[in-house]
């Protein structure tokens, strides 16, 4: 079976083109960089033989987005399970790679952008790391721009509290 012409290069292009910056996204989504690589290459596997008129990056952002929320939905369920067999550290561990190349203060924003509810953290991730407006988000998230909005200051607020005016 061929692969359809025009397909696999635009795929490919993507992939050579965004993989960083949505292996990035997908670690601030996720807590670690293994995890985010396998949300990356699940979705750029799935992908693959759609028509390349599908094939945009605002559509692999929320399948990146939709892939990482499966991710800690699954880890949810084994933290829930692991519980009733005793209490256990469930954070994810940094390379000693990345906890050198990240400094405190960047360790301990990525740290508190971590205990934000779901949809907190995503939004924040959405707004300044990728820098979509707040229509983008809405429609990545399926939420209403208002409720983008105050999302984001609730986030805010408690990321400023946590980090003691920090930030």
């Amino acid at each position: 079976m061929s692969v359809p012409p025009g397909a696999e290069p635009t795929l490919a292009g993507l992939y050579r083109e965004h993989r960083l910056a949505l292996v990035r996204l997908a670690v601030l989504l996720v807590g670690d960089r293994e995890s985010a690589e396998d949300v990356v290459q699940d979705v750029f596997a799935r992908l693959h033989g759609r028509p390349p008129d599908v094939l945009t990056l605002p559509y692999i952002r929320t399948c990146v987005l939709n892939a990482a929320r499966s991710v800690l939905r699954r880890r949810g369920v084994m933290a829930r399970g692991s519980l009733k067999l005793g209490p256990a550290d469930d954070r994810p561990v940094d390379s000693a790679e990345t906890a050198t190349l990240l400094g405190e203060s960047r360790q301990e924003v990525l740290a508190a952008l971590g205990r934000l509810p779901r949809r907190q953290r995503e939004v924040l991730v959405l707004r300044y790391y990728v820098d979509l407006s707040d229509a983008d988000i809405a429609q990545m998230t399926r939420v209403r721009q208002s409720t983008v909005r105050s999302t984001v200051a609730r986030a805010l607020a408690r990321l400023e509290r946590e980090l003691g005016g920090r930030t």
